[in-house]
């Protein structure tokens, strides 16, 4: 008589490109699969709609949806749909039909978790998508040098946007408001499952936001799941221009001091320069695992079938 066991149930942190990559990878290994999204956005058809209407800004959620349809000829074709913009310079140039479905179902349902359930359940999504919090947030950072005419002071940034382009350093990041509520769903979804998954992403605008809500970092801490962190491939142009793996992994540890690790994912090519990454690592109790996680066309990209294999081995699987 043969046993049946249930892949683990996974819970993944971030937003944009990095977390679909995430995604993609994850989807590989489990359909217990739950993305917890951040809802800062202020850029392009997602700060639009969030300008006109009093709803969450819907492009880092529509990307993780659109990550998760269904692999077949009808889910590939909802995923291309759903990321397709409508042409020109008019009201509707440059909205992602993706947003604007989004922005529908919740201008008729009264809680965006449900809006989110019926485009999953119409798109056959394997897993659920939710978001970081139950309002819009705003992220505000610290810049040392944002002001060129004074490269020594810190300056406040306002906007997720404003903040991924501000030139300079970051030296802190925060929330507004800062204490919002989180969704229950996610903290249920946290505290049920067996892996977390933060990164890869933009650091202070993807990945540190989902640390700095109370209520999703409190259930972070006292899960008894295991926390994998996977790092970028290489310094990011706009917000971490030039941080080694290791400032990455520190400038993590201050905005949640309390954060233990199980796993850090590293790619080679960000791990060989840095003498100081094994230490950093072990410092948050976790290992560290360099692998080839980068696609092989050269551009700095998680390929979704190596980091599935990374995840596999760290798993168990």
């Amino acid at each position: 008589m043969s046993s049946f066991v249930q892949p683990p149930a996974v819970v993944a942190f971030g937003g944009g490109h990095g977390l679909a990559a995430s995604l993609s990878a994850l989807r590989q290994l489990t359909h217990r699969l739950t993305a917890v999204v951040t809802v800062a956005d202020d850029g392009g058809s997602s700060g639009r709609l969030r300008a006109e209407f009093p709803i969450l800004p819907p492009g880092d959620l529509r990307m993780a949806l659109a990550a998760l349809c269904g692999d077949d000829e009808v889910g590939r074709a909802w995923a291309a749909v759903l990321q397709s913009r409508f042409p020109g310079e008019g009201p509707l140039g440059g909205h992602s039909i993706g947003n604007l479905l989004i922005a529908g179902l919740w201008q008729e349902l009264e809680d965006p978790v449900d809006g989110l359930d019926m485009v999953a359940a119409m798109l056959h999504v394997e897993g659920r998508v939710l978001p970081m919090a139950a309002v819009p947030l705003v992220i505000e950072a610290d810049v040392i040098g944002a002001d060129r005419a004074k490269p020594d002071e810190i300056s406040l940034v306002v906007g997720q946007e404003a903040v991924a382009l501000a030139s300079g350093e970051i030296v802190d990041v925060r929330l507004t408001p800062a204490d919002p509520p989180a969704v229950p769903e996610a903290l249920q979804a946290i505290h049920a499952a067996d892996y977390l998954v933060l990164g890869p992403g933009s650091w202070y605008s993807s990945v540190i936001p989902h640390l700095l809500v109370p209520e999703l970092l409190e259930a972070i801490l006292t899960t008894r799941a295991r926390r994998v962190l996977a790092l970028n491939l290489v310094p990011t142009d706009d917000e971490t221009p030039a941080y080694t793996a290791s400032r990455h992994i520190e400038v993590l540890a201050e905005h949640a001091p309390g954060l233990r690790l199980d796993a850090v994912v590293a790619d080679p090519t960000f791990a060989a320069d840095d003498p100081h990454l094994a230490a950093y690592v072990a410092s948050l109790g976790a290992r560290l695992v360099v692998a080839p996680v980068r696609m092989r066309d050269g551009t700095p990209r998680h390929d979704p079938h190596l980091l599935a294999s990374v995840y596999a081995g760290i798993m168990g699987l």
